[in-house]
């Protein structure tokens, strides 16, 4: 399957090829035209950047981005990049750069700077002389995020050292071209830029000296995942600015908190949102953003990374509007930790750092940030001290449940393990609660039955004892039979998909939605697990029906800008793993990206499409062995409802040649290791 950009970049209209040495120059080159009109072109530059030289255009050679490459808002590298060499690829790039050709000489000739910024230069923020030195290290005065856990209970964890100083690697943003702009007629705009940004009006007003955000942003806004109106000022009575009101915040900045409010924050929690029909869950993190300072610099770092990345909004001054409320989120983490107090908003804040980034953000973003997993072992530390793993708090209809923190630590800690291959923190408390038949709020908060999610957890812990040699390989198939038959006592009564849409207002029904994504998910889990046996390929008959499968139930989960495939990234990724070229699952997927538009580039999701190309370039080309030999050397059989293995009478397994072995010794976690992706695909 293409990368999401050559799907957009393939479903427009062809255009005869035009190659990059062709092109006009960039605003960075029309003025050094001026000044030299007259003069020869310039000769191929042999110590400029990369593009400058296949452009044979003169590069100044600026840091952290030459000019043209700022103004072309692609990637600013010396070397030659991974793009050059896959042929698709250089297309859709030269194809990228020709349309932001166009949309700069369309914008020139209307008057306005291509690179959308007045000529003032007053931005989103306006730094004053007293704002924080980015070239310090980003834990400045703290030493470092680790020595504040040396209160009783706490491991020293070292953060300082995954921050470099801010100019290092800023780059501009590398992306699909976005249709901010009045040019929908052209026919060389991609698919993905069909629906443009949402209309902010009041939320981003007029800066001084120019209308740059009315005259971008005037295309109709989206549902932005809305699926019920339960953020919407109409549901609560209350207004987006009423909501916003009491929350203190510099001028410089408001436009920030309401994009977040407006745009972020309805897209977080897409299936929490459905079941609660209310705004309750926005109320409360409007409550955080006003008391705790840590969470509402790092919401703020989240919408412009959203800001950037669904308006196009380049330049280094978004990025510093980014690294600021980021570096500012870690310090007051850092200064309520020296404090010992406020152990709560330490822990939502910590967890905002991790989850929200999952629903920003372009898989090609490069601005330093400390890793998800540091992040949590900072978490599991403070749930330990808090002891929330044996807290409940009671609710409205008269069940107990863990608090919010504990369902969402939870979340990450589960599905996080599998993108590290490691037993999960508290791997014993889930244990416990499966036994016990109790909740974690795992359903209601993401879709998917808390018995699954448990069970995935132990299919986790099995996969790292495998991983460190603790068991051997009789071991991991008598686990996984008697795993694959705990799966399948979480069915359903009755196991029949249907639509979560009421036929009679066309609302999604909570409760069948839940249940279908719960189904996906076993049947990720089934192949998860499967894929432990060793020997097994996804070329065999029972991984490709299990695949089928789950392609069957992706029809019956909503998808589009609006639906609910930001919930399936992790199902999503095990069964793109584990599909073959020529399955259904990569055309289905492939659909799903379509639908969602310029969506299927944020957050998660847009991070596992770009894994899942990248492991089928590696794999996709090596010999697969094929399904009668693996059913013969194995004696493995699977199906759809549960796992046996017939151990009594297992002939030995036949010798792979050199390229089928390095096939099986591929992982796609060796995938993300290779090119340094520390992803919470979740």
């Amino acid at each position: 399957m293409p990368t999401q950009k050559s799907i957009a970049a393939a479903s427009s209209r062809k255009s005869s090829s035009v190659n990059l040495s062709d092109m006009p120059s960039t605003g960075s080159d029309s003025g050094s035209a001026q000044e030299k009109s007259g003069s020869k072109m310039h000769k191929r530059s042999r110590s400029g950047c990369f593009t400058c030289r296949l452009r044979r255009k003169k590069c100044d050679e600026g840091h952290p981005s030459c000019k043209a490459c700022t103004n072309l808002s692609v990637k600013c590298e010396y070397k030659r990049p991974m793009w050059w060499g896959n042929p698709e690829q250089r297309r859709i790039q030269k194809e990228r750069i020709k349309n932001k050709i166009k949309q700069t000489k369309s914008l020139e000739r209307s008057g306005t700077r291509p690179d959308g910024l007045p000529h003032s230069h007053i931005s989103l923020s306006s730094p004053g002389p007293g704002e924080t030195d980015f070239n310090q290290p980003i834990i400045d005065g703290c030493e470092s995020f680790g020595l504040h856990f040396a209160t009783p209970g706490f491991v020293p964890i070292s953060y300082a050292h995954y921050y470099t100083p801010y100019e290092v690697d800023i780059k501009t943003e590398r992306q699909t071209f976005v249709n901010n702009v009045p040019l929908r007629h052209d026919s060389s705009i991609s698919t993905f830029s069909a629906m443009g940004p949402p209309q902010l009006h009041s939320t981003l007003p007029t800066f001084p000296a120019e209308d740059w955000f009315q005259e971008e942003m005037h295309i109709g806004d989206h549902g932005y995942g809305l699926m019920n109106g339960s953020l919407s000022g109409e549901s609560s009575g209350q207004s987006y600015a009423s909501l916003t009101a009491d929350i203190p915040v510099a001028d410089h900045d408001r436009p920030l908190l309401n994009h977040f409010v407006e745009n972020v924050l309805r897209m977080i929690f897409p299936v929490l949102e459905a079941h609660q029909q209310g705004s309750t869950r926005a109320q409360s993190v409007l409550k955080s953003l006003e008391t705790n300072k840590s969470y509402f610099h790092c919401c703020l770092s989240v919408a412009a990374i959203h800001l950037k990345t669904t308006t196009g909004l380049g330049g280094e001054q978004i990025d510093h509007d980014i690294m600021r409320h980021r570096y500012e989120a870690i310090s007051q983490l850092c200064q309520a930790l020296s404090n010992d107090t406020d152990h709560d908003q330490i822990l939502d804040a910590t967890l905002a750092m991790i989850f929200f980034h999952c629903s920003v953000g372009s898989p090609e973003d490069h601005l330093p940030d400390i890793p998800w997993n540091d992040h949590f072992q900072a978490v599991s530390n403070l749930v330990t001290k808090l002891d929330l793993t044996n807290t409940m708090v009671p609710c409205a209809n008269g069940y107990v449940l863990p608090p919010f923190s504990m369902s969402l630590t939870a979340w990450i800690d589960i599905l996080g393990s599998t993108m590290l291959g490691k037993t999960p923190q508290f791997a014993h408390s889930y244990r416990n609660k499966h036994l016990g038949g109790s909740s974690s709020g795992l359903r209601e908060l993401m879709g998917c039955d808390d018995r699954v999610m448990y069970l995935i957890s132990e299919i986790a812990c099995l996969e790292s004892l495998k991983n460190e040699g603790r068991i051997d390989a009789m071991t991991v198939c008598t686990h996984v039979s008697a795993l694959g038959n705990q799966l399948e006592y979480t069915e359903p009564a009755d196991p029949t998909l249907e639509s979560p849409y009421c036929t009679a207002t066309g609302a999604i029904r909570p409760d069948v939605l839940t249940k279908n994504i719960t189904t996906l998910f076993r049947l990720a889990a089934r192949v998860y697990l499967c894929s432990l046996i060793p020997g097994t390929s996804r070329a065999h008959s029972s991984i490709c029906n299990l695949i089928d499968s789950i392609t069957d139930t992706l029809a019956f989960i909503p998808t589009g800008p609006g639906g609910f495939d930001r919930s399936l990234v992790w199902p999503l990724l095990i069964a793109g793993a584990h599909s073959t070229p020529s399955s259904s699952f990569r055309q289905a997927l492939t659909e799903r990206m379509l639908a969602m538009e310029e969506f299927a580039e944020l957050g998660s999701f847009g991070r596992m499409c770009q894994l899942l190309n990248e492991y089928w370039r590696l794999t996709d080309d090596c010999i697969e062995i094929s399904s009668s030999q693996q059913d013969q050397t194995t004696q493995v059989a699977y199906d759809n409802h549960g796992t046996t293995i017939d151990t009594r009478s297992s002939p030995p397994l036949l010798s792979p040649t050199m390229r089928e072995l390095k096939k099986q010794q591929l992982h796609w976690r060796d995938v993300m290791n290779r090119n340094g992706w520390r992803h919470l695909l979740i």
